[in-house]
């Protein structure tokens, strides 16, 4: 039996790299509408908005409703049908990529689990709208938008899935935040930083992140912080930047004080490291 109604939207130039939309649609199916079964080439995931059907895979059945997503990998065999009484809604995106199986295992979505429910239910919609919108419009860029309204797909089932799991044992929870705050470190270590502004970006009072970072990594943030920088300045010494430079590229507004630092830090000045290195480049571990 036909849809209800039926609209899709195709990719004009789709990608060959890590993640590209291929099509994507959506439908008010008739009653006990039947797909398949059927084998696909590509990925496939529908989200269910209103209505209630079957899904089948892998000789498993899933009974789905509003809010539910099913995904189809390729290669396997599958069937899916509306109810008989409440034929479901949905709208649909057709994928491939080098990096999807990737992205969905990152989400908890494998052909063993290729069903996930969500409660964020009208932000999903929101992104399948705008992806399908994007290809339908088939402007230049538009296989870049759409791979990255799919991203953002794949981030919202992976946040439900993470609602699922089991909640971790304390030590693992302290670890993750130690790592969190190594993470931000690292990657903000040319800013001025203070213990204060870190525990605010990451939701943590100063003294418990002081407390559990020593613990973890046997230095304070500070010290760490210092470590970050003077190694990253010791690879700067090695190329063409001047001190003042490389003072500023690891968070030193003064160069003198950077200097300072550097010195207590690797047993020599900046210039002094510059000078050696050229001849023994292994000669200041820190």
């Amino acid at each position: 039996m036909a849809h209800v109604y039926h609209e899709a939207a195709f990719n004009p130039h789709p990608g060959k790299g890590e993640l590209t939309a291929l099509f994507a649609g959506h439908a008010q199916t008739a009653v006990q509408h039947k797909v398949g079964p059927q084998v696909l080439d590509y990925y496939l995931v529908h989200t269910v908005v209103s209505g209630r059907g079957n899904f089948r895979c892998l000789h498993r059945d899933y009974r789905l409703e509003r809010g539910s997503s099913f995904f189809i990998f390729p290669g396997e065999l599958v069937t899916y049908v509306s109810d008989s009484s409440e034929p479901w809604a949905y709208r649909w995106v057709g994928f491939k990529g080098e990096r999807a199986a990737e992205f969905l295992s990152k989400a908890g979505i494998s052909p063993d689990k290729p069903v996930i429910s969500s409660d964020r239910l009208r932000r999903l919609t929101a992104l399948y709208y705008q992806l399908e919108k994007t290809l339908q419009l088939a402007k230049p860029g538009c296989d870049m938008q759409a791979g990255g309204y799919l991203r953002l797909m794949f981030g919202e089932y992976a946040q439900d899935r993470m609602r699922e799991e089991v909640p971790k044992e304390e030590g693992s929870v302290i670890q993750q935040q130690v790592e969190q705050a190594i993470r931000w470190l690292t990657l903000q270590y040319y800013q001025p930083i203070s213990i204060e502004q870190m525990g605010r970006t990451l939701g943590y009072h100063r003294t418990h992140l002081s407390k559990m970072f020593k613990q973890h990594t046997g230095l304070s943030p500070m010290q760490f912080l210092l470590k970050i920088r003077m190694e990253r300045a010791k690879l700067l010494l090695q190329g063409p930047l001047t001190i003042e430079q490389v003072a500023s590229s690891v968070g030193f507004g003064d160069a003198l004080y950077f200097s300072k630092q550097f010195k207590k830090y690797c047993g020599r000045s900046p210039s002094e490291y510059r000078l050696s290195h050229q001849v023994h480049p292994y000669d200041c571990e820190g």
